[in-house]
């Protein structure tokens, strides 16, 4: 679909009310499968590989913003007027710069591994990722992704998660990874989340990306938030915890 002059890879699958999932850094839109597959049997379910991850094309203004932009001509695009919207690790800090700029198009929001705005350090890293990634591909950041952002648990029960996320990361193009970490590096906090809309923020006891903190002060400040932590979870929640997060997805939706 082309969206603000670019190609974007756009998946729609069932009928009914809008729900609209928004990947993290270094993943797709088939992070979502195992949700998307339950959420189609009773609701209308918009995947989008954001600029420049997954089958999507490169685009040169890579930001947060630029992100939430392109979702919103996405829904335009579909004739959706509003979604419930669901994003995961920096997909968070997108779907809240949507529902901050565009509150009419967003009915819902659920939080998967929440991110705060980086700190220095963390922008310094992502920074450090990119330039990484230039010089050496995807091979030579996939290895820490997959040992920093799963759990122990995940990584000694379920290898094929592992695996996936591994692949997930191996296939993407460097130069938009690297972008879309430079873009997570410039990031700036989305502002406060409407009290009026639906909250649920969800991540797991052992992400050391998305912490529960960042959801329980996300929850505090909004005041009546639902809010779930997963035992023995890292930050690819719905890979490593997938039928609880459909669950709870089909619970708040």
């Amino acid at each position: 679909m082309k969206i603000n002059g670019k190609e974007l890879a756009v998946e729609v699958d069932g009928q009914g009310p809008a729900v609209l999932l928004v990947h993290g850094l270094g993943g797709t839109s088939n992070f979502y499968q195992v949700q998307a597959q339950a959420l189609a049997e009773r609701f209308q379910v918009i995947r989008v590989d954001s600029a420049g991850a997954g089958r999507s094309e490169l685009a040169e203004d890579i930001s947060i913003s630029a992100h939430a932009d392109d979702l919103a001509v996405v829904l335009d695009a579909l004739e959706v007027d509003s979604a419930a919207v669901v994003g995961h690790s920096m997909g968070t800090l997108v779907v809240r710069d949507l529902a901050a700029r565009y509150p009419d198009k967003v009915s819902a929001l659920a939080l998967l591994g929440a991110v705060r705005e980086p700190a220095e350090a963390g922008r310094q890293a992502q920074r450090d990722r990119a330039a990484t990634l230039r010089e050496k591909g995807t091979a030579a950041v996939a290895p820490g992704v997959v040992a920093n952002a799963l759990s122990e648990t995940t990584r000694r029960d379920k290898p094929e998660v592992a695996a996936f996320v591994r692949e997930l990361v191996m296939r993407q193009d460097p130069e938009g990874y690297a972008r879309n970490c430079e873009a997570l590096a410039a990031a700036t906090d989305p502002g406060p989340i409407a009290a009026a809309l639906p909250l649920l923020l969800v991540t797991g006891s052992d992400d050391k990306v998305g912490p529960p903190e960042a959801s329980q002060e996300l929850a505090d400040a909004h005041g009546s938030a639902t809010v779930e932590i997963l035992p023995g979870v890292g930050h690819w929640t719905a890979l490593e915890a997938a039928a609880p997060i459909t669950n709870l997805l089909l619970k708040f939706l």
